[in-house]
């Protein structure tokens, strides 16, 4: 079964980490990276740029209309995921709970369950 560990950031949190535990963040993804390559459970992983750099797009009555920033307005945002292929929910949830974000905040743990 596949999952999307989805991986929000809060820049209020982040702001108050010490530059210790910001190199430990991005040091654990590099060790996560390799622990479900090793595994053979890794699919992908992307990491997103923020907001700002975001565009939000609606199309009404054929009128397409596009505005900066993301679709949510909120102080947290989406900034990344990995994709893992694992035999059961429990190891995703497991996988979850060692990416060194889950530390400070949550991570989503979604099944897919459609792939185009």
């Amino acid at each position: 079964m596949r999952y999307l560990l989805t991986l929000h950031m809060n820049p209020t949190l982040w702001d108050t980490l010490t530059d210790d535990q910001k190199s430990a963040v991005y040091e654990g993804h590099g060790d996560f990276t390799k622990l479900i390559t090793d595994t053979g459970e890794m699919v992908g992983t992307k990491a997103l740029a923020e907001p700002a750099e975001t565009k939000t797009v609606r199309v009404k009555d054929g009128a397409t209309n596009v505005q900066d920033g993301a679709f949510i307005e909120t102080e947290a945002f989406f900034c990344g995921y990995y994709i893992v292929d694992v035999e059961t929910e429990e190891r995703a949830v497991e996988l979850a709970a060692m990416i060194p974000d889950a530390q400070y905040t949550a991570v989503e743990v979604r099944k897919i369950v459609h792939e185009g």
